[in-house]
């Protein structure tokens, strides 16, 4: 009986010695907590532990050395993972990468610094990226004007614009809102601050803010923006030295014929369009689909594109997901007019019923930019004023995790992208 005793602890801590890795399932059946899931592998990747991402293997995976303390972090957020042996790893490994396969093994190096693009203090209205991160324990530091305008954006990997007018039109809200207690605070509050910078007005401070954030990614930064910071950011490119706000906004009325004056060669990811010029309509050019859609909120989903994990892996990281099919969500920018997207830039989801392209990515320089139509992936028609989404009522939300795939990216070790 002894010997037998003896020989289960034997086998026991045989079988523990060679489960030793950590795999975190991304398919629907197998994780409770997507985007938690996210967090861990942020947390693991601060502590100097490379991290394989195992793009298109069960809804894009983290493979991870197996430790205690891992585990135990996994277990006090929730997080579903599996212990697997030496064997079962290189079993996984070899069918990742075998040709006929579309899935590849990205190594995560490093934790990325992260800033967010967001003016001090409460707004009207909640950003995606900062509830996201806040809920997946994703740390990151709060810029604004003063700190992009001194050259701090240096210190990041990554940065995200929250919901932000790059134009100087205090957001095209002036119909609706020029009378609300915020909207004079914060009309206040940024002409002070260009004051303060040195400028005359707010859209030119504004524009320099842009130009340096530009740089930043012609420099090698990763630039993430959704909603209204997606085309008002091209849109004040491509008026650089042209006067586009109405006298409501910036004093003086606006140039004469500033339409035909838009350069769209300084853009990032849109060409042709046609800016709005009423003060009144809430909306800055033709570029946002939201008030041409015409899809009902039950059938409203956008489906991610496919990319070659082996020959295409920076798209591939972005659209990893448990389902290629996204429930729709609005904004202030919704979405983008498929023919106004530039012929380089790669769009990774589309609504094909309604021409309209989602979620797009392109190269600037050495760095990168994403854009993301809409303001909450889980909140189908947010307004000013409207509770936040709480997340832990969507831990597995689709829509978010696409924001997450962003964050990780620039933890990758990158190859060079082929197509």
């Amino acid at each position: 009986m002894t010997k037998f005793i003896t020989l289960i602890f034997l086998l026991f801590f045989s079988v523990q010695a060679s489960a030793s890795y950590i795999l975190i399932p991304m398919d629907a059946e197998n994780q409770k907590e997507h985007l938690k899931a996210y967090g861990i592998t942020y947390w693991t990747l601060e502590r100097q532990v490379k991290v394989k991402w195992l793009l298109n293997y069960r809804g894009g995976s983290f493979l991870m050395p197996n430790s205690e303390e891992i585990q135990k972090e996994c277990q006090i957020r929730g997080v579903s993972f599996e212990v697997i042996s030496d064997s079962k790893t290189e079993e996984i490994l070899s069918l990742i990468s075998s040709p006929s396969q579309n899935m590849e093994a990205v190594v995560l190096e490093k934790a990325p610094k992260i800033a967010v693009y967001s003016p001090k203090g409460n707004q009207p209205w909640d950003d995606a990226v900062t509830m996201v991160l806040t809920y997946a324990e994703i740390p990151y530091t709060t810029v604004y004007d003063k700190e992009v305008l001194s050259d701090q954006l240096l210190l990041y990997d990554w940065l995200h614009l929250h919901h932000e007018d790059f134009t100087g039109q205090y957001g095209k809200f002036y119909r609706a809102y020029r009378a609300a207690p915020w909207y004079i605070e914060e009309k206040k509050n940024a002409e002070a601050l260009a004051t303060e910078l040195g400028y005359n007005k707010v859209s030119d401070e504004k524009l320099a803010v842009a130009l340096k954030i530009r740089d930043y990614v012609v420099g090698g930064g990763f630039m993430f923006a959704m909603c209204s910071a997606t085309d008002s950011f091209d849109i004040a490119l491509a008026a650089e030295g042209v006067d586009i706000c109405e006298p409501m906004f910036d004093g003086d009325p606006s140039e004469p014929g500033y339409q035909s004056k838009i350069d769209y060669s300084k853009t990032m990811a849109f060409t042709d369009f046609t800016l709005e010029r009423s003060p009144m309509v809430y909306e800055f050019s033709s570029i946002d689909m939201t008030s041409k859609r015409r899809i009902p909120k039950e059938t409203d989903y956008f489906s991610l594109m496919d990319f070659s994990a082996k020959w295409d892996p920076i798209p591939t990281m972005l659209v990893q997901n448990h389902t290629s099919l996204v429930k729709g969500f609005m904004g202030q920018t919704t979405s983008y007019k498929r023919d106004e997207v530039k012929a380089n830039v790669l769009v990774m989801g589309e609504n094909k019923t309604n021409s309209e392209a989602r979620y797009i990515h392109g190269i600037k320089g050495k760095g990168f930019f994403t854009f993301y139509g809409g303001h909450d992936p889980e909140d189908y028609q947010h307004r000013v004023g409207d509770a936040k989404t709480e997340l832990a009522l969507h831990p597995n939300s689709p829509g978010y995790r696409l924001i997450l795939n962003n964050v990780l990216f620039p933890a990758a070790k990158k190859k060079k992208q082929k197509t």
